[in-house]
């Protein structure tokens, strides 16, 4: 059986942004988005930033640092 890879592209970073940033967990985010949850834990340290000395995650940070 072939493995089956999904490429995250902006639309998903904005859904995890605001899946994450309302206070969802990895494990809902990688269900509702269709990924593997390895792939979220990579995708919310790549779009880190820090608002008022809490964790939150950006879309356009994490597309910026893509490339």
């Amino acid at each position: 059986m072939a493995r089956r890879y999904k490429r995250l592209v902006f639309a998903d970073r904005q859904r995890i942004e605001e899946m994450f940033n309302s206070g969802m967990n990895e494990k809902e985010i990688a269900a509702a988005v269709g990924v593997h949850i390895a792939t979220i834990y990579r995708e919310l340290e790549r779009g880190k930033i820090i608002v008022a000395n809490s964790v939150r995650y950006s879309a356009d940070t994490a597309q910026r640092a893509i490339g």
